[in-house]
């Protein structure tokens, strides 16, 4: 699994357990990182985690339903 995915996952499982600068660094490793996965896998990888650092400090809503979604992309592109 993507370590910046399961970061991801935690947030959405608990809001308050991953806080918005580790979230926020988290978005700016995942665009430079693409651990060895598909371009669409690390495209899946970046956008779950910049959803769920930059859409919480706005929507948290809405930041939870896009990262959920780029987090099940992700799944989907590595089975």
């Amino acid at each position: 699994m993507n370590k910046h995915v399961e970061l991801v996952e935690k947030w959405l499982s608990d809001n308050n357990s991953v806080s918005l600068e580790e979230l926020k660094a988290n978005a700016a490793d995942a665009a430079y990182g693409a651990d060895h996965a598909s371009y669409e896998a690390a495209h899946a990888a970046h956008e779950a985690a910049d959803s769920a650092a930059y859409g919480a400090s706005y929507d948290a809503a809405h930041a939870a339903y896009e990262a959920a979604y780029w987090v099940k992309k992700y799944k989907e592109l590595t089975k």
